[in-house]
């Protein structure tokens, strides 16, 4: 029989676990806070983490009492306001400011807060990174408009399937061919001057992967292979969703309303990219549920890691460029935990999120498949692979010169 000492210690953590993934933390830091709060519980425990599945084992300093759960879960979505707000009671536990009674309490109050953006600023976060992405790639003010109102329609589709099951189960074909169905009659009606495929690649921008894999390597090099491989599969089965939704969205749009010859316009300016970096993470400061009170602090990483990577590129190469903006990041995320007392990771997916190379994987994919480039960019699929690894490098390195002051 357990105590009533135990039951209550060990429902609080596996409670605390759940949320925390369903909050989108990755398996390296879940484990690593779990086992932090259960050693200042005075309770032993083991704890394997995936995408998918968690399994917590607690007992007892001479095993008298030991508990075991396994649940089938699914992979968590990005809610950094819930995260930080709940890393913030597991610091009230940790300091004995609040008992597991009223801790588990404020967990459901949590996890039960409507979000802090409306409908509305999500739909205009949407359309701002939609339009951001293709201003960052500097092609022109027509892809840019385009792929912002893309965006706003990719965003109808996610609220309808959140009702739906059935479009939910088949969103990241679904968003994917029909933007680019409605690319092909922008171009044949309105605007022959749309890049068709870039602009496909702009509004589904949000949905891209990139950072989700890099986590993934994050994962491997911690040695958590289960989570890593999980989260890598995970990642790359989405963007060939993705990526045939696009394909086929495309073929049936050249066959409804025919093709015709792209009409090039004037590039936009090199100088815009900083206004770009400043828009997207701006919105997703909004996608990603970010507390207002961190804004400036998520603005600033964003810049840090490009003007880092930029500045790398020019001196050295796009590869030391990446190490270089993720290292840059990775010490600012952990001076902020240092400064904010919050988790870094409130800070670090916006920096990273302008780093990783997920439009890089979907661009290669594009040219492997279908022979045809629609950006400039050689070597696409050897760039990624040594980005990503040079992305994980900057990150370990970082912790290594500037160690987390938390776990998550």
């Amino acid at each position: 029989m357990y105590t009533d000492d135990f039951n209550h210690k060990r429902k609080f953590i596996v409670k605390l676990g759940k949320m925390l993934h369903k909050y989108g933390t990755p398996a390296y830091r879940l484990e690593a806070h779990l086992t932090e709060l259960t050693t200042h519980l005075g309770l032993k425990a083991s704890f394997i983490i995936s995408p998918t599945s968690m399994t917590f084992v607690v007992w007892t300093e001479g095993h008298e009492q030991e508990y075991t759960h396994a649940a089938r879960v699914n992979p968590g979505d990005l809610d950094l306001g819930a995260l930080s707000r709940t890393d913030e009671l597991v610091d009230q536990v940790l300091q004995g400011q609040v008992g597991l009674f009223e801790a588990d309490a404020l967990l459901d109050a949590i996890d039960n807060r409507p979000s802090s953006y409306s409908k509305l600023a999500t739909a205009v976060a949407m359309m701002a990174s939609g339009g951001a992405f293709a201003m960052l790639m500097a092609t022109s003010w027509n892809d840019v408009l385009w792929s912002a109102l893309l965006s706003l329609l990719v965003y109808l589709f996610v609220l309808w399937a959140q009702h739906s099951p059935r479009i939910s189960n088949m969103l990241e074909p679904l968003v994917a061919m029909v933007a680019a169905i409605a690319a092909c009659a922008i171009s044949s009606y309105i605007d022959p001057g749309i890049n068709i495929r870039l602009t496909v690649l702009s509004a589904i921008i949000s949905f891209i992967p990139g950072l989700a894999l890099t986590i993934g390597f994050a994962e491997l090099a911690a040695r958590h292979l289960v989570s890593g491989n999980a989260r890598i599969m995970d990642a790359l089965m989405m963007l060939f969703k993705l990526y045939f939704g696009a394909f086929l969205g495309i073929a049936i749009g050249f066959t409804l309303f025919g093709m015709v010859d792209f009409v090039k316009p004037a590039p936009i300016s090199r100088h815009f990219a900083w206004l770009a970096v400043g828009i997207l993470v701006s919105s997703l400061i909004v996608l990603f549920k970010s507390r207002g009170k961190y804004t400036l602090w998520s603005l600033a990483a964003g810049f840090i890691a490009y003007g880092v990577s930029i500045t790398g590129a020019t001196l050295v190469d796009y590869t030391m460029g990446a190490f270089l903006g993720a290292f840059a990041v990775g010490i600012y995320s952990n001076l902020f935990t240092r400064l904010a007392k919050a988790p870094a990771v409130i800070v670090a997916m916006h920096g990273l999120i302008v780093l990783v190379p997920g439009s890089k994987t979907y661009i290669g994919l594009n040219s492997l498949i279908s022979g045809q480039d629609f950006v400039v960019s050689d070597r696409v699929g050897q760039q990624t692979f040594m980005i990503l690894m040079a992305l994980v490098g900057g990150l370990i390195f970082a912790n290594v010169a500037l160690p987390p002051k938390k776990s998550l």
